[in-house]
């Protein structure tokens, strides 16, 4: 999991958008009043893409199931112990040489295998482009280590991509029980009733859902370091 993203200025802000960002977002205020009021509270936030493929999932990966300083910690370390944080230069290392970095034996094999998913061409992100969000996920989850929500959080802040709805986010489903249900946990087929609602720009709701509990997933790939208000985990 990833840092709260800090607030961005104006102008960062429009470098970051999305080109469908206002569309989605007109759209979802018109079919839905509750949704209007969390996009008018939060007009200024946004999320765009960012950030090299490999080094975003490996970061994921080294922020699982810990803090925010540690992730941060740990990952300064394993970025100076090589001369480049690539695909390359991390399979001719060793499970040794990254526990020496302070990950985990655990880790240490994951950050491996999704080097050489990158290194022998099972994971090519020039052809992502042009695959569906649930073909890339399975793609993705076949690396050591990546479940399917660090795969559609890549999705949602690394590639940007609009209809992503992570119905296992601990963030969506209280946003919703607070929203949506009374305060009641929804059930699944209430979420997936919501999130056709608001297709196709699911992503786009989910971050607004996540902003009104003023939170964005721990180790959101792509992210920056900064303080949180609540916490989300999965793999």
């Amino acid at each position: 999991m990833a840092p709260a993203q800090s607030k961005p200025s104006d102008k960062e802000n429009e470098k970051m958008k999305p080109r469908y960002w206002t569309r989605a977002t007109a759209e979802l205020a018109a079919r839905d009043p509750l949704m209007k009021q969390l996009i008018n509270q939060h007009r200024t936030l946004t999320v765009g893409s960012r950030g090299d493929a490999f080094q975003t999932l490996a970061r994921a990966i080294v922020g699982q199931q810990i803090s925010v300083k540690a992730a941060q910690s740990v990952w300064e370390r394993f970025a100076a112990a090589h001369s480049e944080v690539t695909p390359a230069a991390i399979v001719a290392s060793s499970i040794d040489a990254l526990r020496g970095c302070g990950l985990s034996g655990q880790k240490a094999g994951y950050i491996l295998d999704l080097a050489a998913h990158f290194h022998d061409g099972r994971l090519r992100p020039d052809e992502w482009k042009r695959m569906k969000d649930e073909d890339l996920v399975a793609v993705l989850v076949q690396v050591k280590g990546i479940g399917r929500w660090t795969a559609e959080m890549f999705l949602i802040f690394n590639l940007a991509r609009p209809d992503v709805f992570p119905v296992g986010d601990l963030g969506v489903v209280n946003a919703i029980a607070k929203h949506y249900n009374r305060g009641r946990k929804p059930t699944l087929a209430r979420m997936q009733k919501l999130g056709a609602s608001w297709a196709p720009w699911r992503s786009v709701a989910t971050w607004y859902l996540w902003r009104s509990l003023e939170v964005v997933p721990v180790n959101v790939p792509g992210g920056k370091t900064g303080k949180m208000s609540a916490r989300v985990h999965q793999s």
